[in-house]
């Protein structure tokens, strides 16, 4: 059987994972990247238990939880430092068969990244066009280093996907979620920091100790899409300055350059199918989602097990990706669907309402802990494919 080529556009953790993952099952693969560099402005990616485990299926689940953290808990706050909930990580880690942890991007990227053959990334190539092939024809890609030919194009190139809007070109597109997201990873204060979220008014703000004496610490407030401020660090501690210690101190620890700024956006309406042709659409390319869940790039790295699993050797590409539509476009969509919620809710700036969701963590937080590991388990207690299995043969 010959060596199937597939040609991953873009080069952030969802398109590395879906190249290794593809690697792994035995085919060539080439990454599309238009940055001149792998590295990833700075900032944390929290992983929950669905996205470990399908590292696991990668390979590189033991080398990401050396470069992590446990999170040693799960809990709402109060702004005035009052647990509204909290949950014990361990045993969410024994309820779920996996942690949830904590990294900076940069490091999962090279993680990722290493595990390539040499020459795989081709960095500063910029992708114009995509031909989407069918039975009897490859893939073409056209990129600023000339034509590609490819059994299998894997769309992973973003929020704003040119390749999307290629494939879909009537569909609507991200669209604003209401609100702006201010994140960082700075040195941590002296003391014991414990992961967490506060909810306030019309805003919440996580922390997440990163275990080498680093936070990431994020913020999120209702601002209108496009709206810029002179200070960006002042304003977020004009809004988020007086909450608890050590919130203040953590946005203020950050700098023009490493507090980074986003507005959110998301798919009000999901995509009726994942793929075209030999090409398929992965990660914020197919399913945009709030951070509301923490499921962004989790989802992403589901995609590549799933993907590589169903065109595992690559027969019938045209054919085979239709399994890869009919095992993703439900959960990523209900994912959109639950984060988009979320994202609302959190960010409601109402007194009413926000006293209503401060009382409803609280009441969850007397909850017994079974009740707790039901609402999560639609989100993080999923299971991925074998890849050993579809290759035949015993994982590694």
């Amino acid at each position: 059987m010959r060596i199937r080529h597939a040609l991953v556009v873009g080069g952030g953790i969802g398109g590395l994972a879906a190249a290794l993952a593809l690697h792994r099952q035995g085919w060539t693969v080439t990454v599309a990247e238009r940055a001149v560099s792998l590295a990833p402005v700075g900032s944390g990616i929290a992983l929950a238990p669905n996205a470990v485990r399908a590292l696991r299926e990668l390979g590189v689940a033991n080398e990401v939880r050396a470069w992590s953290a446990d999170i040693d808990g799960m809990g709402v706050r109060h702004p005035d430092g009052r647990w509204l909930l909290h949950r014990d990580a361990a045993r969410l880690w024994r309820r779920f068969g996996a942690p949830f942890i904590v990294m900076e991007r940069a490091n999962l990227v090279h993680i990722l990244a290493d595990r390539l053959p040499p020459d795989s990334v081709r960095l500063a190539t910029r992708v114009y066009d995509v031909q989407v092939g069918d039975r009897g024809r490859p893939a073409r890609v056209s990129t600023s280093r000339g034509e590609l030919a490819a059994d299998l194009v894997v769309a992973a190139d973003g929020l704003r996907s040119a390749v999307r809007s290629q494939l879909f070109p009537g569909h609507q597109g991200p669209v604003h979620a209401g609100f702006t997201v201010w994140r960082a990873v700075v040195p941590g204060p002296e003391g014991e920091v414990h992961a967490a979220e506060t909810w306030g008014q019309g805003g919440v703000v996580g922390v997440l100790p990163l275990g080498d004496g680093a936070v990431h610490c994020y913020a999120s407030g209702v601002v209108p899409a496009g709206a810029l401020f002179h200070d960006e660090r002042a304003e977020a501690l004009r809004r988020f300055g007086d909450w608890h210690a050590p919130i203040p101190e953590l946005l203020a620890a950050g700098t023009p350059e490493t507090l980074l700024r986003d507005d959110i956006f998301h798919l009000a309406q999901p995509l009726p199918v994942l793929h075209r042709g030999r090409v398929v659409l992965l990660g914020d390319a197919a399913h945009p989602m709030t951070p509301s869940l923490g499921q962004g790039g989790c989802q992403a790295i589901e995609d590549a097990v799933v993907l590589a699993y169903v065109v595992h050797d690559g027969a019938d590409v045209p054919s085979m990706v239709h399994g890869y539509t009919a095992a993703r476009l439900e959960r990523t969509a209900a994912m959109i669907r639950r984060s988009a919620r979320s994202g609302r809710l959190l960010h409601r700036e109402s007194e009413v309402v926000v006293r209503a969701r401060w009382t409803a963590a609280a009441l969850l937080g007397r909850l017994p802990f079974d009740v707790v590991a039901r609402q999560l388990s639609p989100v993080v207690d999923w299971e991925p494919p074998s890849l050993g299995e579809a290759r035949g043969i015993r994982k590694r």
